[in-house]
This record gives C-alpha cells, structure tokens and sequence, in this order.
C-alpha cells in the first residue's frame, strides 16, 4: 500500500512539473526550464524614422533626408488571461532634425522667418530634442515558452521639448538660435507600431504645430506639423 501511494505521489508530481517547464537538451543531457506563464513583455525601444513637414507654407520645401532617432523603455501590463492583450506606459527621448530653406533671423525685436533659394547656403537645418511619454493599446500572438511572436501596437505620445536649435550657414553669414521661444513646447499625437519579432514598421502624426501660430512667413501661417515613418526594434 505504502509503495502505490508512493507511485501516485511520484506520478502527480511529474505530471505537475512538466505542466511547468520545457524540456532543453545540451550535449545529451536533459535540462528543464520552467515557463513563466506570468511574463510581461517589458521592452526597451530604439527606432530609426524619416521625418516629414506637413501642413507647409507656400513655396517651402525640405532640402536633403530629415532623420530622427528614439529610444526609451515600455512597462507592459497585461489586460487578459492569455496575455495577449496590454497597456503598456513608457518613458524616452527622442532626436529629430529637419533640412528646410526656411530661414530663421534675430532682429532686435525678436525673429522673422524667409523662405531662402537653398543654392544660396550650405546648410540650413533645424534640431529638436523632445521628452517622450507614450502610452500603447497591444495585442501580440505571443506564448511564453517564445519572444518571437506579431504585434500591433497603437498608441498616443505626448513630448516636451527639452531642446531646440535652428542653423543657418551660408558663405558669409552663419546664425544659430537655440531654444528658440517660438518653438511650441508642448506636441502630441497617435502612433502605429506593427511587425513581428525585433523589426516593426512604425509611424508617427503630430497634430499640433511645431511652430507658435502668430508665425508667419511671406504672410503665411508657419503651421508645421510632422509625420515620422520608419523602423522600431523592440528588445527585451
């Protein structure tokens, strides 16, 4: 009597462990590594985007690539039993920078703007550096025994500009103005993050100016808002 309950007592406990672990095979040893099946997906973030002026005054254009650059860190937290679904809050910094022929000048009561020939400067190039605080709806297909897995993350970003340069550079004048006061400090908008694994298309809408609306150029409202496209590496 004492070895059959022994026998179910040891049957139990298998059963119950394997509900647990995956088995590992090294150099023909067998290992088990137990399944967290209260995993969050807490990610680090680092994207690569091409930036877009929209909403541009008569006769502007961008002059060269316009880049950005972010990164920062999400907290997940699950919203169902499968843990398929979540909210994550996240905090990072994010740089991006525009090639423009709108000039920005100081004058003694303040700036004034001017739409330039871009052949008559070398390098005209506004910079910004923005405090991110973005919150996600996600949904992911993943399991917990895999970090390799579809996503579609879509969300709301609030920024503060924490920096703010403009640059000027022609052949015998060159004007920086940095922090500029113009500059609306505040910008917000949506975002989409979708892929699967480590690379995601990502894509971002600002719905407030770059710019104070009492700007103007050429009698022009500078209304500037930006669109970023480009890449998203998730890494755990």
């Amino acid at each position: 009597m004492r070895l059959y309950f022994k026998i179910v007592f040891l049957l139990f406990f298998v059963k119950s462990f394997a509900q647990d672990t995956i088995p590992t095979v090294v150099r023909d040893t067998l290992f088990y590594t137990k399944i967290d099946s209260l995993y969050r997906e807490d990610q680090f973030y680092f994207g690569l985007t091409y930036n877009q002026l929209m909403n541009t005054p008569a006769g502007f254009s961008q002059d060269g690539i316009s880049t950005g650059i972010s990164a920062g860190f999400l907290r997940d937290m699950p919203i169902n039993k499968r843990r398929t679904m979540a909210v994550a809050l996240g905090l990072g910094l994010s740089y991006n920078k525009y090639h423009t022929d709108l000039v920005v000048s100081k004058v003694p009561n303040g700036r004034v703007y001017g739409i330039t020939d871009p052949n008559s400067f070398s390098r005209n190039k506004m910079e910004q550096v923005f405090v991110d605080v973005p919150i996600e709806f996600r949904w992911r297909n993943s399991i917990p025994e895999s970090h390799k897995f579809w996503r579609v993350y879509a969300g709301f970003k609030v920024r503060y500009l924490a920096l703010g340069k403009t640059k000027y550079v022609a052949s015998d004048e060159t004007q920086v103005i940095i922090n500029n006061p113009d500059f609306n400090k505040l910008q917000y908008g949506p975002f989409l993050s979708f892929g699967y694994n480590t690379w995601n298309f990502h894509a971002y809408y600002g719905l407030n100016s770059l710019y104070k609306s009492a700007q103007t150029v050429d009698g022009d409202a500078i209304d500037f808002t930006t669109l970023n496209i480009g890449l998203m590496f998730y890494i755990l």
